[in-house]
């Protein structure tokens, strides 16, 4: 099954905050629910997904396995965790969080373990999420890779790293597509939006959608949800693509220390 174009992230959301948050996605129509174990929140999801009228099979659901657990001994047992948590016999997606290279933790070790989960039927698929060029090279070979999850936005637009993934035939996740909401300022944003009688989060999200890439934004608000989810039917035209394409700056959000591998 190929990853949903269109899911709701849940990074940052937890208690409350998140139960609403997916609430209302399922409600305007969402399908697709991204977690992780180190968001915390995975209970708060399950709650969530079961308090809900939409039955398991219509749902794709992602974890990822956090950095303490990617030991031969330690993944299958975390992801058992997760499931525990979130309610479910099986999540659709399991991704390996970060590269994490100074883990002490190989990355034949952590793919041996993670297609063992998928072998126990604990996961359908499975991913990398994080992977720069040489640690993505590293970890095919062993199952499909059904996704690299990466930050992608119109300010860090990745092309070496896609390119290459492209090529591999790995799709891509674009996460943080909104750069932390500092592209809903963007004057180039704002009048490609004004063109289309659309929002500026509707343009990101579309162009990365137009380009191939996953998406999975979060809102803590109902409306916003409802109005992402408007982006998968707008279409940019070349010009745009262009002028969107021309946004450049190098601009990563997220690269902790000890998690991050050197970056493409």
């Amino acid at each position: 099954m190929p990853i949903p174009a269109f899911g709701v992230g849940t990074f940052r959301l937890q208690g409350q905050t998140v139960i609403d948050s997916v609430r209302n996605a399922l409600d305007v129509g969402y399908r697709a629910i991204d977690t992780a174990q180190i968001y915390e929140n995975e209970a708060d999801v399950g709650q969530a997904i079961a308090e809900s009228n939409v039955a398991r099979a219509d749902l794709y659901i992602t974890t990822k396995i956090w950095v303490p657990n990617y030991a031969k001994d330690k993944l299958v047992p975390s992801l058992k965790d997760s499931l525990a948590k979130l309610r479910t016999d099986y999540v659709d997606l399991t991704l390996i969080h970060w590269p994490a290279p100074d883990n002490g933790v190989s990355v034949d070790e952590f793919m041996t373990a993670l297609a063992e989960a998928k072998a126990q039927g604990l996961t359908r698929q499975i991913g990398i999420s994080n992977f720069p060029i040489a640690e993505t090279r590293a970890a095919v070979g062993r199952d499909q890779i059904a996704t690299n999850q990466i930050e992608l936005s119109p300010y860090l637009q990745n092309r070496k790293l896609t390119a290459f993934l492209k090529e591999a035939d790995i799709p891509v996740t674009s996460y943080m597509t909104l750069a932390y909401g500092k592209v809903l300022k963007d004057p180039v944003i704002g009048k490609i939006a004004q063109r289309h009688a659309a929002t500026p989060a509707q343009v990101a999200l579309a162009w990365a959608l137009q380009l191939g890439y996953a998406v999975i934004p979060s809102s803590t608000k109902r409306e916003n949800l409802a109005s992402n989810l408007l982006a998968q039917d707008l279409r940019l035209t070349d010009e745009d693509m262009a002028q969107i394409a021309a946004l450049e700056r190098n601009g990563r959000e997220v690269s902790p220390d000890g998690l991050a591998a050197d970056w493409d």
